[in-house]
This record gives C-alpha cells, structure tokens and sequence, in this order.
C-alpha cells in the first residue's frame, strides 16, 4: 500500500545508493554519446606540407632573380660564377621550372634553387 500511494506509476523503487550509481553511470554514457556525435560530425581537416601557399609563376620569377643577385653578391669577387649565374638566368624557363616542381612553396623554391645552383658557385 505505501508504494501504491508514492509511486502511483508502478515503478520500481531502488535504494538511494544504487540511483546515485545510476546517474553517474547515465552521465557517463551521455558524455560518450556527446563525444561520438561530436566526431562523427568534424569535419576532414587538410593538411598541407608546410602551411604556405602555392606560388605563382609571377612570384617564382622575382623570387629566382633576387636568389640569383643575392647569389651575385655574395660572389662578387668571382667573375666565372657572375658569368654562370648570369647565364643560368638568361636561360630560366619558369613554365618549365613549374612544370617539373608543381605545387611549389617557397620553401620548396628555396630548397630547389640552392640544388640548381649549387654547382654553380662552387
């Protein structure tokens, strides 16, 4: 009779002790379920080699000729290695240059024209 009066749904009385265990346990589950749906709705992320943008072939011809006169600089004294660089400017083709480094950042360009010209300076 006393649980017909309190519990008029007929539910299952517990001890406190077990409904306190039932809420962290249902807390828990929630939290799972906040951090699955979570995932599951984030988005791809793209990664990209060194963050940088891609250069333009406009941008990958003032970056050669300020490598090449910085190069010029530094070997001022060097007659052989002006005439070389010089000649390797004459000769840069950047659609070709692009065309055999796509996706080009400036690190790739710096990385690339130090091979390139190495031999030339030394």
């Amino acid at each position: 009779m006393f649980n017909s009066v309190n519990n008029p749904f007929g539910q299952r009385i517990e001890s406190a002790k077990s409904t306190g265990q039932d809420k962290q346990q249902k807390g828990q589950e929630q939290q799972k379920d906040e951090e699955k749906r979570y995932l599951e709705n984030d988005e791809k992320d793209e990664v990209k080699l060194g963050g940088l943008p891609i250069l333009t072939e406009d941008e990958v011809l003032s970056m050669t000729k300020s490598y090449i006169e910085r190069l010029k600089s530094e070997n001022d004294t060097r007659e052989k290695v002006i005439q070389k660089l010089d000649k390797f400017l004459a000769k840069f083709d950047v659609k070709k240059f692009m065309k055999q480094n796509p996706n080009m950042t400036s690190a790739d360009f710096h990385m690339i024209m130090y091979n390139e010209t190495a031999d030339l300076v030394n």
